[in-house]
């Protein structure tokens, strides 16, 4: 299983992060409400086969996925705990059948933690050291990879989506766009001075030479564009414009731009043959969804397991699904 696997299936939400045994460290707000939590604190709150989960471990699961268990409603706690429970089968499946990670996998995953662990100024931060039940997130990963790895996009299945599906795949009209950048107000004013009854050739021109965008190589070229693609107030400017006209000084966070409409793309249908790659996507992400609840619900049916939702720190919500 490569990193360009665990990639893929990460984007599908099939991560989970165990953490068992550890004390919720969570003060009681009041005696009655110490005395329930001291008791729920010895409750199991989901048994999978021979295994048992408790609050603890669900509040470590829900701190290592980044949820705040304090600010959360009940409805999404509950939802929370559902993904749990279908994370933790999921871990059962793979332990049973003998899978396992090989120390390369274990190696790979904390070179990643390394790289993570490097702040956005380039500073090393501390070593890493993996969280408990770290390894166990990495053999749900790899368990889910092996259910959903044979799963293909068909170039039938493409083509019956494509034609099903065309208005997804229609451009709207696109502009073609160019820009001069300067870091003041006044050397942008200064600039669209000189290109007063001027056309595109000193444009391009005072773009090489004055422009600090990254486009200047260009002579100021952007590239094209449609609407939602650029910040909404650059885009009401943009838009406005005819083709061949600049605006006026457009401020941003960047700096001082002078934008030029070059030309613009009426709206066109998108080929199947450059649909291909988003519609393999979408495509195989139904398909792995499917195929994961399918497997799921299969090991659901042959696993001895239950939640134990009255034991939970939280006042369950039942899904209406």
């Amino acid at each position: 299983m490569d990193r360009k696997s665990l990639a893929v299936l990460t984007a599908f939400g099939v991560l989970a992060v165990f953490a068992c045994g550890r004390d919720e460290g969570r003060g009681p707000v009041s005696r009655v409400a110490g005395l329930v939590q001291g008791k729920l604190r010895g409750r199991p709150v989901l048994k999978v086969e021979k295994r048992e989960y408790y609050n603890a471990d669900l509040r470590g699961y829900l701190e290592a996925t980044g949820a705040d268990a304090k600010g959360l409603p009940a409805e999404s706690l509950s939802r929370l705990f559902d993904r749990f429970v279908d994370e933790m089968i999921l871990l059962e499946a793979a332990r049973e059948r003998g899978i396992a990670l090989t120390e390369d996998e274990k190696r790979q995953y904390l070179a990643k933690l390394a790289v993570d662990a490097i702040s956005p100024d380039g500073a090393a931060g501390k070593d890493p050291v993996p969280s408990e039940g770290a390894f166990d997130r990495l053999l749900v990963e790899k368990y889910t990879f092996l259910v959903v790895r044979d799963l293909r996009a068909e170039p039938d299945e493409i083509l019956a989506y494509y034609e099903r599906n065309k208005k997804d795949f229609l451009h709207q009209g696109r502009v073609q766009v160019s820009q001069i950048l300067v870091a003041n107000e006044e050397k942008a004013i200064s600039v669209l001075r000189r290109l007063a009854r001027t056309g595109e050739k000193e444009f391009r021109k005072i773009a090489a030479e004055e422009s600090v965008g990254p486009e200047a190589s260009k002579a100021g070229v952007m590239g094209v564009f449609e609407q939602g693609d650029l910040p909404a107030d650059m885009e009401m400017v943009i838009f406005s414009l005819d083709e061949g006209r600049t605006s006026q000084v457009v401020e941003s966070s960047y700096g001082f731009h002078i934008f030029r409409v070059d030309r613009k793309v009426p709206p066109a249908l998108r080929t199947e043959r450059e649909a291909a790659p988003e519609i393999q996507r979408r495509i195989l992400a139904q398909k792995m969804k499917d195929a994961l609840a399918s497997h799921l619900g299969g090991l659901k049916e042959t696993l001895a397991w239950q939640a134990l939702t009255e034991n939970l720190f939280f006042n369950y919500q039942r899904s209406d699904e």
